[in-house]
């Protein structure tokens, strides 16, 4: 019977070099929650914002980092329906967990779990919970009619290749993505957006380039999943009364001041939102949705990039891709277990 688990852990705030391997308890389920016996985990910015000392720190609850898995499940508490010993699958833990998702076990609550999509490898399905969710909020909440001009800031993130192909699956054909690398419009071309409504906001005189490129029209929405000096270039192309969704956090005094002359809606999208109010169906609901488009195949899983395998090493290039943006339009993931090793340990 194991009782021990390793996990990597952050010992303070700064620099990669603060990450380290330990030993800890394996957690204990209760009554309405699930062990997993963790497969692979994919990273996020948050990761690395919070290993900095951002803001986000206050998401953090563990000196276990990591917010998304996939996994097999080991053991469940007594009040659970949903899942038994053996079943394989994915959630967006965030700081429900007991732990965050370097290591080798956590325990969740059984409502935010999905079982894998069969025909999905342990490591691609790690990436698809978070980004998956937060786009899925982004067009329940947006409100408009496929005719609707939205323009993207960052499409061809984690988030980003996932709302794209959202979108076009709603009808919506009045897109523009912005993207930074000729791998980045690559992976969007990929998606199902044309060439034609992908612009480098690496060139200069960009709001000038995009305001040619629409014929001086502005936009009904703007998605911003970038922040910075890119929010004060969605909020100035934005239409009067225009929907602006906040994903960062990040906008600048600058363009709140313009989305305020422009009596803008804004929207922040927040995931963990719902964790706060113990609203844990949402994630399970949203994640069955996603499982149920890639199974019928509306929906396609975004790229990935298998840094390494569990190892303090991995986690620290892994932060470093993230935080320099050389990621690529793949998301980055970690395996944990190999599938020959999973459920071969008694808990």
């Amino acid at each position: 019977m194991k009782h021990q688990m390793q996990a990597i852990i952050l010992n303070d705030f700064g620099g990669v070099e603060n990450f380290s391997m330990t030993t800890m308890p394996v957690p204990q389920p209760g009554d309405d929650a699930v062990l997993v016996q963790i497969a692979a985990t994919a990273f996020n910015p948050i990761d690395y914002q919070i290993r900095q000392g951002a803001t986000e720190r206050k998401r953090m609850h563990s000196p276990v980092l990591g917010r998304e898995f996939s996994g097999v499940v080991v053991k469940t508490g007594k009040d659970v329906t949903q899942f038994s010993p053996g079943d394989a699958v994915i959630a967006a833990s965030g700081s429900m967990g007991s732990n965050g998702t370097y290591a080798e076990y956590i325990s969740v609550p059984q409502h935010i779990l999905a079982h894998k999509p069969a025909d999905i490898p342990f490591a691609t399905a790690a990436a698809i919970p978070t980004g998956s969710l937060t786009a899925l909020q982004c067009i329940n909440r947006l409100g408009l009619p496929p005719q609707a001009s939205v323009l993207i800031t960052g499409a061809a993130g984690g988030v980003g290749l996932v709302l794209v192909k959202l979108l076009l699956h709603a009808g919506f054909t009045r897109l523009l993505a912005t993207a930074g690398s000729e791998e980045s419009t690559q992976q969007l071309i990929n998606a199902g957006l044309p060439i034609s409504q992908i612009i480098n906001y690496r060139q200069g005189g960009l709001l000038q380039a995009i305001l040619h490129q629409q014929e001086g029209k502005l936009f009904d929405a703007c998605i911003d999943l970038v922040g910075g000096q890119m929010s004060e270039t969605g909020a100035a192309l934005l239409a009067t009364n225009g929907i602006y969704q906040d994903v960062t956090a990040l906008t600048t005094a600058a363009a709140r001041e313009t989305l305020f002359n422009k009596g803008a809606v804004i929207m922040n999208i927040s995931n963990y939102a719902y964790s706060l109010t113990g609203n844990f169906k949402y994630y399970g609901d949203g994640l069955r949705q996603i499982t149920t488009l890639l199974e019928t195949g509306a929906l396609l899983p975004s790229p990935i990039w298998i840094t390494g395998g569990f190892s303090v090493d991995t986690v620290r290039q892994s932060h470093q891709l993230l935080e320099l943006n050389q990621s690529k339009g793949r998301k980055l993931v970690m395996t944990v277990f190999s599938n020959d090793n999973l459920m071969t340990e008694g808990i």
